[in-house]
């Protein structure tokens, strides 16, 4: 059921699930946000709708309009947590990052959270020692609140760098976030965003020692994506009773294959950060391990819902039209797979043909082999949509573009890829380059 809509953002969501013996995941849906000065007229051509996500016990939200930007809409994301609630971490591994990434790592190793304020429109990053006073301030505003500690209160801040977040708007927008009535998950969603087009969320639930568990995640992002941890900002949200420890196992695990899988420009922003809740409050007895009951079913649900919300931010890149799966197989690790799809993912030839819908295998070929890893010429293999256009280093006689030049037309891209030297396997996630990225970038700041 949909609550009620704070700042006037407009409303929109779908329903639908999927089911499996152990574990369900629902169908990703999204919507587009609420136009205004700083966002894009027009939602991606690859957006999906909202879900229709749950509450989860022990999670309360609420947003606010600190006024981070001359903007007409909510810009400060509160999430209120039980007692208890275990919390885990991944962090950008940009040197120049901000206060809340740093203070966020010092935080996560403790285990325990309280409560989350995520800013909008101003990343905080590159603001010294005022950057950190503002972070530090909020974190004592609500720690005051909730009678906790600070270190158990985390900040995120998303937006332009160099701007010290200005500490009155801050100060202000958490005094009307703790007074303001809960809200849904698009409302969450929705606010947390800045040049995102759409607002993405996930869902997916599993059962552990008897008892059924739901997960709930959100996310924003759309420019400055590769991250090599996480993406942006990105949060889940669950009711299962999980120990810290195992927490952060099940996330760094599922990152490696999901968020760490992902490019839009090739730049790792100063401020990327993901982080999971778990609350406790669905009963089930603490994870603590793989051996413990039911706590397979809950990292497959987790890995599955940041792979949900992964592929979302990708659907949003600034100015995509194509969304790209690039599989990399036979190569000497997955390690080494990854690093390869992540040099063709990267490569603006390769993105821009994509998008002029030019089946030219060779700017692949070009990408494998700067990508710094081991392949051989000879044993290279080369296809889209499941067409190979050549096959151990050579074209095929029989090569036939025009049903990979079909392929390309659509908005779903797949572009494969056999090194031929081992078993390592990797997919990574990308999008095309287009002219809307260049608009978007320049005018980012007016």
């Amino acid at each position: 059921m949909r609550n009620h809509r704070p700042c006037a953002l407009l409303a929109h969501a779908d329903r639908g699930a999927r089911k499996f013996s152990f574990w369900t995941v629902s169908h990703v849906f999204q919507t587009s946000l609420t136009h205004d000065e700083t966002m894009m007229t027009d939602t991606s051509p690859l957006a999906l709708p909202f879900p229709d996500m749950p509450a989860i016990d022990g999670v309360t939200l609420r947003v606010a309009r600190a006024g981070y930007k001359d903007w007409g809409r909510c810009d400060l994301t509160y999430a209120e947590l039980a007692e208890g609630t275990a919390v885990a971490g991944v962090f950008t591994q940009n040197v120049c990052c901000s206060s809340e990434v740093e203070l966020g790592r010092e935080q996560a190793r403790l285990g325990k959270a309280r409560a989350l304020v995520v800013n909008a429109g101003n990343s905080n990053a590159f603001t010294g020692y005022r950057g950190r006073e503002a972070v530090e301030q909020i974190m004592a505003q609500v720690a005051s609140h909730l009678h906790c500690e600070p270190s158990e209160v985390f900040v995120s801040s998303t937006g332009v760098i160099g701007v010290p977040l200005p500490r009155d708007k801050a100060q202000a927008g958490v005094a009307a976030a703790l007074d303001a009535a809960p809200c849904g998950w698009q409302d969450a969603a929705e606010t947390i965003g800045t040049t995102d087009t759409f607002a993405k969320g996930a869902m997916a639930t599993a059962v552990v020692d008897g008892s059924t568990i739901t997960l709930c995640g959100i996310i924003k992002g759309s420019g400055m994506i590769a991250p090599d941890m996480a993406t942006m900002l990105g949060y889940v949200f669950t009711d299962a009773a999980v120990e810290p420890a195992f927490l952060q196992e099940c996330l760094s695990s599922a990152n490696v294959a999901t968020f760490s899988c992902i490019t839009v420009d090739s730049d790792t922003s100063t401020s990327d950060t993901v982080l999971a809740f778990a609350t406790g409050k669905a009963g089930n007895a603490p994870l603590a391990s793989f051996d413990s009951p039911g706590a397979d079913a809950f990292a497959a649900a987790l890995a599955d819902v940041c792979r949900q919300l992964a592929h979302l931010v990708v659907r949003d890149g600034e100015g995509a039209s194509k969304f790209i799966e690039v599989r990399v197989s036979g190569a000497v690790s997955d390690e080494s797979a990854r690093r390869i799809g992540l040099a063709i993912a990267n490569s603006p030839l390769v993105k821009t043909a994509i998008a002029g819908e030019d089946a030219n295998w060779g700017r692949v070929v070009m990408a494998v082999g700067k990508a710094g890893e081991p392949a051989d010429r000879d044993r290279l293999s080369i296809g889209f949509g499941g067409v190979w256009a050549a096959r151990d280093g050579l074209p095929l006689a029989d090569y036939d573009e025009a049903p990979v030049a079909q392929h390309l037309k659509g908005k779903e891209i797949g572009v494969e890829v056999d090194i031929g030297l081992g078993e390592g396997a990797a997919t990574v996630w990308t999008c095309d380059l287009t002219h809307g990225y260049i608009s978007i970038n320049a005018d980012y700041r007016s």
